[in-house]
């Protein structure tokens, strides 16, 4: 592709077989793009639909960038950032309609911030757009266990945008539908672990990232709509053995030994819990998924080892010290204000 004229910010949307993305949601990202910040780059992981011809004929002007396979999620946007080489790479994804001025507020943020190696806009939800939308919402976070969740959405509750959360704060991850990173933060890093394949490969990275001593934040200034949940439904086993097992390695890597030990003794117990409460509902699919992730992340783990940090994030956040699953289920607190 020809990179003359390259702009500081590459819009990378990676594409497998979504010529029915691209015809739907491709035509905001390139209408709002006033083109002095950004390119927009459509990289294709080795489609075999109308996806090229798509592009070619109806995009004529976007850039494009073509593997010849089908690298994965992580291991695809590894190679196109490299390649690509832009200042800042934002990670969009193919089913995100933009609004106006979408990425100014991102990017002069990152430009006044040096501090600050990745953000997020407010996601919300492009089927109901009075809501956050489950992937992101207004920020991430994860627990004293290692649970995962946003201002906006605790679990399965996702709240109204009411404006309630559009604030500059710092956040433990951004969501990986719209993530704006310094290219050569990412790369420092490693970028993302393709070993996780779908499912918090986006809060593995902001957590070494943040080992490396940078913030990241959200800027709801901006914000995008998100369709989401296109892969895999939430009741989908294959779902719940990635995010069982994704969860499992994010808490081995990432943590010191000692700690890790510790903590990954407490997230059995509550994942024996939950193999339960899917034996209860009779959803034995999910159950042997909880199963199967708990034995492969046995099998699997190894190829962490040596590489665990000596401390942890020494950041005070407030989200490491709260029991997300007791709040939630027991006190019933379900929106992230009444934590």
């Amino acid at each position: 592709m020809n990179m003359e004229n390259k702009k500081p910010v590459g819009i990378i949307i990676l594409n497998w077989n979504g010529a029915d993305l691209l015809r739907r949601y491709l035509p905001s990202v390139v209408e709002c793009n006033s083109g002095d910040i950004a390119d927009v780059v459509v990289v294709d992981n080795g489609s075999t639909d109308s996806s090229r011809q798509v592009l070619e004929t109806e995009f004529p002007k976007v850039r494009t960038l073509y593997f010849s396979e089908n690298y994965g999620y992580a291991e695809g946007y590894n190679r196109a950032i490299k390649e690509l080489g832009y200042e800042y790479s934002l990670l969009l994804n193919s089913d995100v309609e933009v609004t106006p001025e979408w990425l100014r507020p991102l990017y002069e943020y990152m430009q006044a911030h040096s501090d600050v190696a990745a953000c997020q806009p407010k996601l919300l939800s492009e089927t109901d757009r009075g809501k956050f939308e489950y992937a992101g919402a207004s920020g991430g976070f994860i627990d004293k266990h290692g649970y995962p969740y946003c201002r906006g959405r605790i679990f399965d509750t996702v709240e109204e945008d009411r404006g309630q959360y559009d604030d500059i704060i710092e956040i433990f991850w951004a969501t990986g539908a719209a993530l704006m990173v310094r290219t050569d933060v990412y790369l420092a890093v490693g970028g993302l672990d393709k070993d996780f394949f779908a499912h918090m490969e986006e809060i593995d990275l902001c957590w070494r990232i943040h080992q490396k001593g940078y913030s990241i934040k959200v800027v709801p200034q901006s914000s995008v709509y998100h369709l989401g949940g296109g892969s895999l439904p939430a009741s989908n086993p294959r779902k719940t053995y990635l995010n069982f097992r994704n969860n499992l390695f994010l808490l081995y890597k990432n943590l010191p030994v000692k700690q890790g030990r510790r903590m990954l003794f407490v997230r059995r117990l509550y994942d024996t819990l939950a193999f339960l409460m899917f034996v209860a509902k009779f959803d034995f699919a999910n159950a042997r998924a909880v199963i199967r992730a708990h034995n492969d992340f046995r099998r699997q783990r190894h190829r962490y080892d040596g590489i665990q940090p000596v401390r942890s994030v020494t950041i005070d956040y407030p989200c490491f010290r709260k029991n997300i699953i007791l709040r939630y289920y027991l006190l019933r607190r379900t929106r992230y204000s009444s934590l």
